[in-house]
């Protein structure tokens, strides 16, 4: 039975003596004094729970679950402790702030998987930028050849045409061509800083 439908009005609760009361024969299984305290500390119970778990679905899970423990757990009641309501109340709290931990628990996980996959992403990014500076560098060297260097480094290393193509195209010499590629990539060379 959920607890929202259950909550005791707190004018009519019992007195602790009641509580601990029902609790001994709790304690030794009668449902029907369950039943009683149950109507008598759901109310307070589920207060007490969304209080610190804030979120109204989880609270009535919660206030259920101690609920639950207090049906399993009455012979562990000692009244030289402190009252009955008193021994409820911080099974509740105790029970409520296991939640919130793990709730938050959770949300760190999520969130360090969340960075970790984000990383990945971020080295691809960063890929790209190096990739782009590349290929910038390279334009600019390209523009340092001469017209007639750049024109068959084009053909040649960026179209792939044969050297005899790039011959044809250009309307040149293969033994110019050759030398004038030779020459050009010797050039990209330098100006890119790659060694031989």
């Amino acid at each position: 039975m959920p607890v929202a439908a259950r909550r005791g009005d707190r004018s009519s609760a019992p007195h602790s003596g009641a509580l601990e009361s029902l609790l001994d024969r709790v304690s030794r299984g009668d449902q029907q004094a369950f039943e009683s305290l149950y109507t008598a500390v759901a109310g307070t119970v589920l207060g007490l729970v969304r209080r610190v778990v804030r979120d109204p679905a989880q609270s009535e899970e919660v206030a259920q679950e101690v609920l639950i423990e207090v049906w399993r757990s009455a012979a562990r009641f000692d009244p030289r402790q402190g009252s009955a309501m008193a021994w409820i109340m911080t099974l509740t709290h105790r029970r409520a702030v296991d939640r919130v931990r793990s709730a938050q628990a959770a949300a760190d996980r999520d969130h360090r998987a969340a960075v970790h996959g984000y990383t990945a992403a971020f080295d691809e990014v960063s890929e790209q930028v190096e990739r782009r500076l590349e290929r910038e560098q390279v334009r600019r060297c390209l523009g340092q050849l001469t017209e007639l260097q750049r024109e068959s480094v084009t053909l040649a290393y960026y179209r792939g045409y044969t050297y005899r193509e790039t011959a044809d195209l250009l309307g040149t010499a293969l033994g110019t061509v050759k030398t004038r590629l030779r020459d050009g990539l010797i050039r990209l060379r330098d100006c890119l800083g790659v060694s031989a």
